[in-house]
C-alpha cells in the first residue's frame, strides 16, 4: 500500500469510526459499518444460504421455530429497528446449530431441534443468536479486523519500512493481534450474546435455566473430540460458559419469574 493511500485509509477509518452501545449490557463497541449496509448484507447472505441448504418441509418444526422466534423478536425488536424477521428451519439432522443475520434473518437446523429437550432450550439458543444480531457483533469483528489490517499496513510503511526483519515483525504483529485482540473479543461477544439472549428468552416467557441444561448436553456431545485451548478459540470453553451461565441466573431469572 502506497503511503498516500495508506494515510487516506487511516483518515477514512477515523471519519467512519463510531461507537455503538450494545443493548442490555451498555458496552460501547467500535463499529464502522453502517447498519443499513449490514442489514443488506445479511439479507443477501440469507438468500444465498436458502439457495444452498435444504429447507425443512416439516410443518410442525417450522411452526415451532416461528412461534418461538416471534416471541423473542417481540421483546428484542426495539434493539433491531427496521428488522424484517424471517425464521427458516434447515433440514440437517447432524447439524446442532442456529444463526441470526443482521436484519432479522434466523436459521435453525433440525439437528438442534433433535438435541433440544424443550421449547425453553430452543429459545435460549435462538435468543443467543438473535443477540449477536442486535449487538452487531459481526460488524464489530469486521471493524476490528479492518483496524488491525490498517495498523499492520501503517507499521509496515513507517516504523518497519527499512527494517530487514520487517516480515518477522509483521508476522509477530499478526499473531499478537489475533491472540491478544481478535480472539478475546470474539469470546467476549459469545459471553455477551449468552447474557443478552437469556434476557430476551426470559422476557419472552422461556425459562433461562434451560441454557445450563442445553450446554451441559453440548459439552457431553463434544467430549473427547478435542478442542483448542480457550485462549486460541473464538468461543469460551464449555466449562467457562456453563459457569458464567450459572453466575448470570440470579440476575436473569427475575425476568422470567416476574420479579424484574
Amino acid at each position: 500500500m502506497k503511503r498516500p493511500s495508506l494515510i487516506l485509509t487511516v483518515v477514512t477509518l477515523a471519519l467512519l469510526a463510531g461507537c455503538y452501545t450494545v443493548p442490555e449490557t451498555g458496552r460501547r463497541s467500535f463499529i464502522i459499518l453502517p447498519a443499513s449496509e449490514e442489514a443488506a448484507m445479511g439479507a443477501t447472505a440469507f438468500l444465498d444460504i436458502k439457495g444452498k441448504e435444504t429447507i425443512s418441509a416439516d410443518r410442525v418444526a417450522n411452526e415451532r421455530v416461528t412461534r418461538i422466534g416471534e416471541r423473542i423478536a417481540a421483546v428484542a425488536g426495539k434493539d433491531l429497528p427496521n428488522a424484517k424477521w424471517e425464521f427458516v428451519v434447515f433440514d440437517a439432522p447432524d447439524t446442532v446449530n442456529a444463526f441470526a443475520l443482521p436484519g432479522g434473518k434466523v436459521g435453525v437446523y433440525t439437528g438442534l431441534l433433535k438435541l433440544a429437550a424443550s421449547d425453553d432450550e430452543i429459545a435460549v439458543v435462538m435468543g443467543h443468536e438473535i443477540a449477536h444480531a442486535t449487538a452487531r457483533h459481526g460488524s464489530e469483528r469486521w471493524s476490528q479486523s479492518a483496524a488491525v489490517a490498517v495498523g499492520g499496513a501503517l507499521l509496515s510503511e513507517t516504523v518497519l519500512k527499512d527494517n530487514k526483519n520487517r516480515e518477522g515483525w509483521l508476522a509477530a504483529y499478526g499473531a499478537g493481534t489475533t491472540v491478544g485482540v481478535l480472539l478475546p473479543y470474539s469470546r467476549l461477544n459469545e459471553s455477551e450474546a449468552d447474557e443478552i439472549g437469556l434476557v430476551y428468552a426470559a422476557r419472552a416467557g422461556y425459562d433461562p435455566r434451560a441454557a445450563i441444561t442445553f450446554w451441559e448436553k453440548m459439552a457431553a456431545e463434544a467430549a473427547g473430540k478435542g478442542k483448542p485451548p480457550e485462549f486460541l478459540s473464538t468461543h469460551p470453553s464449555d466449562e467457562t460458559r456453563i459457569r458464567r451461565l450459572r453466575e448470570m441466573m440470579p440476575r436473569i431469572l427475575p425476568y422470567y419469574t416476574g420479579g424484574n
